[in-house]
C-alpha cells in the first residue's frame, strides 16, 4: 500500500497539526540557494531538547513550512537571535503561559520578499508572514521538543504559536521604524524578537487628540491580569496608521508617544489589590511599598521594554501584545541577506 506523504508526517508528529511540504532532497537543495552559508554550519542548539540546528536543518524546516528560498535569511536570522541567552527560549518553551516569539522584520529585504505590515498583518493570507513564522515554530517543536504536554506546560497556547512574523507599515507611518529607533540605518535588514501574547485590539474611533487617544491605550496596557503590570516584561504596541497620524499631526514624535505611555500607563496599589496577579512580594521586588495605596505602579518598568511600531491598515485601531513574566528580554540585530 502506498504511503500518503502528508499523513506520514502528521502521524509522526513532525508538524504543527497542519500538513507540511515534504522536504525532498531537491526541495532542500533549492531552499539552500537562499543563503551563502555552508549547509553544515551549526546555528545552535534548540532548547530544551537541545537538538542541533544547522543551516541544512533550518532549510528543511523552511521547506516544510512552505517558505521560498529568499525567505531563508530571515528564518536563519530569527532563530539565531532567539538563541541569545537574554531571550530565554528555554524558559518560554516550557511555560504554562501562551506567549510566542514575535518577529518584527525591518529593512529593504522584508519589503522585497513581501512580508506584510499593512491590512491583516497579524492574520492569514500572506505567505511570507505565515511561513517564516511557521518555520520557527516547527523548529521549536521538532528540534526543541516544545510540544504541549511533553516539554511545554502551556495551558491554552495562542494562535501566535502557529506563526508570528510581520513588518511595519512604512508607507503609511509618520515616524521612523523600530529598527531605526534602535540605532540602525533605514536600509539595514534587522529583526526584533519579543516574547508576547496574541494582540489585544483597542478600538477608538472617537478620539481626535493624542491625550484622549493615549489615555485609552494606556488603560488597556495596564490590565490587572497581565504580567506587565506586576513584573518587568516586554510589550509590543502596534499603532494603526490612523492612530499614529493623530499623534503626529499634533507634533508628537514616536519617542514622544513612547515616553507618554511609559509615564501614564499603570495602576495605583489600591487598584491592584482588588484582583489579578497582585502579590505583596512582587511589589517589594520592584521597590514598591505594598502598603502605600496611593503608589503608582507603571506597567512598563523600563522604557526599553516598550516596542512601539506602526502596522496594520487604515482604521481606528491599535494592537497591543502583552509580555511574558518569565524573564525574557527582547533582542534585535541585523541578519545576512
Amino acid at each position: 500500500m502506498l504511503t500518503d506523504e502528508f499523513e506520514f508526517f502528521l502521524d509522526k508528529a513532525w508538524s504543527d497539526g497542519l500538513p507540511v511540504v515534504t522536504p525532498t532532497e531537491a526541495r532542500v537543495t533549492r531552499m539552500l540557494t537562499g543563503t551563502t552559508r555552508d549547509a553544515d554550519e551549526l546555528v545552535g542548539h534548540i532548547p530544551p531538547a537541545m537538538e542541533p540546528a544547522t543551516v541544512r536543518t533550518v532549510a528543511i524546516h523552511a521547506v516544510m513550512a512552505g517558505c521560498k528560498p529568499d525567505y531563508l535569511p530571515v528564518v536563519l536570522g530569527g532563530i539565531t537571535l532567539m538563541l541569545r541567552e537574554a531571550f530565554n527560549l528555554n524558559g518560554v518553551q516550557g511555560t504554562m503561559h501562551g506567549v510566542a516569539p514575535l518577529m518584527i522584520v525591518n529593512g529593504p529585504h522584508a519589503q522585497k520578499i513581501g512580508i506584510n505590515g499593512s491590512n491583516g498583518c497579524f492574520g492569514p493570507g500572506f505567505r511570507a508572514n505565515a511561513t517564516i513564522g511557521r518555520a520557527i515554530r516547527l523548529m521549536l517543536l521538532n528540534l526543541g521538543g516544545g510540544i504541549p504536554g511533553v516539554a511545554s506546560a502551556t495551558v491554552f497556547a495562542t494562535p501566535l504559536r502557529y506563526s508570528a512574523c510581520l513588518t511595519e507599515n512604512t508607507g503609511r507611518s509618520p515616524w521612523e521604524t523600530l529598527s531605526v529607533s534602535h540605532g540602525y540605518d533605514a536600509n539595514d535588514d534587522v529583526i526584533t524578537c519579543a516574547m508576547v501574547e496574541s494582540p489585544r485590539l483597542c478600538y477608538d474611533d472617537a478620539s481626535q487628540t493624542p491625550e484622549r487617544l493615549l489615555t485609552g491605550l494606556a488603560d488597556s496596557m495596564s490590565a490587572m491580569c497581565s504580567w506587565n503590570q506586576h513584573v518587568r516584561s516586554d510589550m509590543v504596541v502596534a499603532m494603526g496608521p490612523e492612530h499614529a497620524t493623530i499623534c503626529a499631526r499634533a507634533g508628537m514624535s514616536r519617542s514622544d508617544v513612547l515616553a507618554w505611555l511609559v509615564e501614564h500607563a499603570g495602576r495605583r496599589v489600591r487598584d491592584l489589590k482588588g484582583g489579578g496577579n497582585w502579590r505583596p512580594e512582587r511589589a517589594r521586588a520592584l521597590n514598591i511599598d505594598p502598603d502605600d495605596d496611593d503608589c503608582f505602579v507603571p506597567v512598563i518598568k523600563d522604557a526599553r521594554d516598550l516596542h512601539l511600531i506602526v502596522a496594520g491598515g487604515w482604521g481606528p485601531l491599535t494592537a497591543m501584545c502583552h509580555g511574558w513574566g518569565g524573564g525574557s528580554r527582547a533582542v534585535h540585530g541585523q541578519y545576512l541577506v
